[in-house]
């Protein structure tokens, strides 16, 4: 097993320990599910990097890393939603995406094509990752202005990005919907 798809191991790991943390607080738990999403979403950086420096691409790593992203994101979103920091709504957005995004890829796949990650992607990512260990400190409920706090200009910041990610994802893709590749 190479070094990047050990690093994914880890990473899947870390989903439930850091939902068990955030489920059952404990003082300073805050803090460690903090330090578990970070370590979590460093590892995603890191075992893709090894992966491609070390032509350790696999088509193990290929199909569990983001898997293994989109779990970890998912499970965040979720627990924000029980914790009332999130509106399922935008949980549900944020989430469906996820889905649609993967479901293109298949569609795409299936014709041969491979769509790469686009600009749009990487940027609701890392944004969303930000945004999510602003919710996981104590001063996720800040207030700021308008009557936002910190968590609802999160969860804007995710909502928004997400919504012009997987617009922009369709509309570079929408050859793959012509009436003789759905056949």
């Amino acid at each position: 097993m190479t070094t990047a798809n050990k690093l994914t191991i880890v990473r899947m790991v870390m989903i439930p320990a850091f939902v068990l943390v955030m489920m059952f607080p404990f003082a300073g738990s805050g803090w460690v599910a903090l330090a578990i999403f970070i370590a979590a979403s460093v590892t995603d950086f890191v075992d893709g990097y090894i992966a491609r420096k070390y032509n350790q691409v696999t088509d193990f790593g290929k199909f569990v890393d983001p898997l293994a992203d989109k779990l970890l994101v998912t499970a965040a979103i979720l627990l924000f939603v029980e914790s009332g920091q999130c509106p399922a709504w935008c949980a549900l957005l944020i989430i469906a995406r996820e889905f649609a995004v993967t479901a293109l890829r298949l569609v795409a796949v299936n014709n041969g094509i491979v769509i790469a990650a686009a600009w749009s992607g990487k940027i609701k990512t890392a944004s969303s990752i930000v945004c999510i260990c602003l919710m996981l400190t104590p001063w996720h409920d800040l207030a700021l202005f308008g009557g936002f706090d910190l968590d609802a200009l999160c969860v804007a910041v995710m909502v928004i990005l997400t919504v012009w990610s997987g617009a922009e994802y369709f509309i570079k893709n929408k050859a793959l919907f012509s009436a003789d590749k759905m056949k």
